[in-house]
């Protein structure tokens, strides 16, 4: 992980993780640009190998296997991750518009998002075929393919429309594994049919006469059924009709057709071609808008047209990557020339392949093996990161251009951390001024009065629930870290059963331009302050510095009816131990600070963080829930031996009703940890039977460090089924009972585990 410290001066944004760009990720961790901050924009946090995807669907490769993880390379290079869709972008401003989070600014934005087969254009196509692009949506929809055919007994007709290098290979792996699927299961495929579309008069009609031939001779002995000749005119429930009024019937349409592009792209106002790709110049530069690269199947070169191959794609990587430096320096960009032939290597759905170049062909198992050894190789570069020693750069580079932005005195001097290196006026008041928190009537003065401190009025009747949090960024995303550290703040308020009233902000934002200082402030607060508007609690005022990191927390205050406190000394024997959220945020972003943690379980981390406590505790106190803490820092079980002491009490967990997040138990075996993890194995001591507690995978678990956690509840043990199928319904779907009070016996050990 690189992350260097000098201030922000510029920010290249990627949009996509295609081949090309999973190169540029790489080259900037390997050799970070100090004053560049690189984000990454993604909708997809794997993202697959065209090559590959054939042994995928054939059953040759593992889902790892086949796909480039995103999530530890963009921590390589020192990248913020935004998990999200672009929707378009706004050219004269540069910056990516999504469609639900604010936009994102950008001096230099490089695209490599793919292309998709054309569908619109073919009526009923839309609705009633699986495109095999983009790659990562197929892979879900070939699952729930495979298990129809499991439904149906193997009496299906599949299609393929697309008789290219692309639909040829694909078809034959479809075949393969559907058959191998069948036999596993002691099914019969004889009733599995299959049917290749192409609209040229040849199968492979970029490729040469041996080639064509070749696998002529293999869809022939595969009984596939080809259809050369045809174009679909249109799409109907269980059949295409062709141009010349005939029809096939299929229960199965695969769509591997002409590539087209996102509408976004040319609603942008960027110059496309006639199939809306990206025209680039030979540098991959937009030909209208010079802030703007294209590269992959989604840019068109305008002078080396060539078809859209995965190929020039990872050529294209290195070229761009120079050029992307070059642009952000002001210096003069530097053209490329692709290949006009590349090797093709074909699988035939076994382990079997065919080489091509030119007029040149081949055939084998050792071609399937070279194959194997070429793509292995490709995917062995992005998913076996190096092992990084970032060095200070004493002599950041000179940005070029009018504000020749690293001499800038607000830049570039030493900050002198006078007033808490507060961040300036004017950036604030223009942040505050968008950003609008929510109204609320018990406010007597907060931001909208010039005074040094909020004034919060407290109804008679009441109590004021105090709570404080402040910590360094999870995530590089200042939006959804914005998100996470309101909701981490206002669970201690939640937990007690109290409604929060108001809350003050304590912000750090990374040194910078003025301009990125505000946009990541705006940004961080956003996010904030729709968790905190969706709660009704008005943010009333705090204090903003600049720093190393960013960091966020909340001073937070509520109040509660005096009869309705949730204090964690009212467990009752006999009651049920709720938990509302799974466990393993600690060991899951310590894995992924040493970038052993996939993607995919940072994604599902994040969502965890990012559900409020608002619903859970409302439904707990429905419930009649006799106490309850939100688990967060001392780990589930650090929290659960405050309850038990001060109420005087035992608890019995259950190991195995424990809800885990998905990779928690996979770091934890390879032995990654919090920091915090070792001052929380303290409270070992409280467990009778360490013994179990130590045998258990899951035990370390029980000390793991919670951001954003859930509640940890005692109920009423004839409420409780009930009360878990409530908190189900209401999106907390891995609630669960892990365990009872009971009274308190011999020993100072008040909790007692079981597998």
């Amino acid at each position: 992980m690189n992350r260097n410290s000098t201030p922000i001066a510029k920010d290249l944004v990627l949009i996509g993780g295609g081949h090309s760009q999973v190169s540029v990720l790489k080259s900037f961790g390997m050799k970070p640009l100090p004053g560049v901050r690189v984000t990454l924009v993604c909708r997809d946090v794997h993202t697959p190998y065209s090559g590959m995807l054939p042994g995928l669907v054939a059953g040759h490769y593992q889902f790892d296997e086949a796909h480039i993880d995103l999530g530890p390379l963009a921590e390589f290079a020192g990248a913020r991750m935004v998990h999200d869709e672009v929707i378009g972008l706004e050219l004269d401003t540069q910056k990516l518009l999504f469609c639900g989070r604010p936009p994102l600014s950008y001096d230099v934005v490089s695209i490599n998002i793919g292309s998709t087969p054309t569908v619109a254009n073919v009526p009923g196509a839309t609705a009633e075929v699986i495109p095999v692009k983009p790659i990562g949506g197929f892979v879900s929809r070939w699952e729930q393919l495979q298990k129809r055919v499991v439904e149906a007994g193997g009496r299906l007709r599949v299609g393929l429309v697309g008789a290219g290098a692309g639909g040829v290979e694909l078809i034959l792996a479809v075949q393969q594994a559907l058959q191998d699927l069948l036999e596993n299961l002691g099914q019969s495929s004889d009733q599995l049919k299959f049917h290749l579309v192409g609209g040229a008069e040849t199968v492979l009609p970029t490729h040469n006469r041996r080639v064509r031939k070749k696998f002529q001779r293999v869809l022939g002995e595969r009984q596939i059924q080809v259809w050369t000749g045809r174009f679909v005119e249109r799409v109907q429930s269980r059949r295409i009709r062709f141009d010349d009024g005939s029809e096939l019937e299929l229960d199965e349409i695969l769509w591997v057709t002409q590539a087209s592009a996102a509408t976004w792209l040319a609603n942008s106002g960027l110059a496309v071609d006639a199939n809306g790709f990206v025209q680039v110049h030979d540098t991959l530069q937009s030909i209208s808008h010079p802030q703007v690269f294209a590269a992959g199947d989604i840019a068109s070169v305008l002078s080396h047209p060539r078809e859209k191959a995965g190929v020039f794609a990872v050529h294209q990587g290195k070229p761009l990557e120079e050029n992307l430096r070059r642009a952000l320096l002001g210096h003069t960009l530097k053209p490329f020339a692709p290949q006009k032939r590349f090797l093709s290597l074909i699988s035939t759905g076994d382990r079997y392949a065919v080489a091509s170049r030119g007029h040149w062909s081949v055939e084998g198992k050792w071609v399937w093996n070279w194959k194997n050894w070429i793509d292995q190789r490709f995917m062995h570069r992005y998913n076996v990161l190096p092992e990084m020693k970032v060095e200070k750069d004493s002599n950041p580079p000179d940005f070029s251009g009018s504000e020749s932005a690293l001499r800038e005195p607000s830049t570039v001097a030493m900050r002198c951390r006078g007033c808490g290196a507060k961040v300036g006026a004017t950036v604030l008041n223009r942040v505050l001024g968008r950003v609008q928190p929510v109204v609320h009537p018990n406010v007597v003065s907060g931001l909208d009065s010039p005074d040094d401190a909020a004034i919060i009025s407290v109804p008679a009747g009441k109590h004021l629930v105090h709570s404080v949090d402040f910590f360094p960024a999870i995530v590089e995303d200042p939006y959804t870290f914005g998100k996470i550290a309101a909701n981490h703040s206002l669970g201690d308020i939640f937990a007690m059963g109290a409604q929060p009233q108001s809350a003050l902000a304590l912000a750090t934002v990374p040194y910078g331009l003025e301009q990125k200082v505000e946009e990541t402030l705006e940004l961080l607060l956003r996010g904030a302050v729709e968790v905190l508007n969706a709660a009704e609690t008005p943010l009333v005022g705090g204090h903003t510095s600049e720093g190393s990191e960013l960091a966020l927390g909340f001073a937070v205050n509520g109040l509660v009816d005096p009869g309705r406190v949730l204090e964690k000394r009212g467990m009752k024997a006999g009651d049920q131990l709720i938990l509302t959220k799974p466990i393993g945020t600690g060991t899951l972003f310590a894995a992924h600070m040493r970038l052993k943690a996939k993607g995919r379980w940072i994604v599902a981390a994040t969502q965890s963080m990012l559900q409020s406590n608002r619903l859970g505790a409302e439904c707990l106190l429905r419930r009649g829930a006799h106490a309850c803490t939100d688990v967060t820092g001392f780990g589930l079980l650090g929290h659960l031996v405050e309850m038990t002491r001060v109420s005087r009490l035992e608890a019995q967990l259950s190991l195995s009703s424990v809800p885990l997040l998905p990779g928690a138990l996979e770091t934890v075996r390879s032995g990654i940890f919090s920091s915090l993890q070792p001052q929380n194995l303290r409270l070992r001591r409280a467990v009778r039977n360490r013994k179990i507690l130590s045998e258990s995978e899951t035990g370390p678990l029980l000390f793991d460090p919670q951001t954003a956690g859930g509640l940890l509840a005692s109920v009423p043990a004839e409420v409780a089924r009930d009360c878990v199928e409530e908190l189900k319904q209401l999106g907390y779907e891995r609630a669960a009972v892990i365990g009872s009070v009971q009274e308190r016996g011999s020993g100072p050990e008040s909790i007692t585990v079981e597998p």
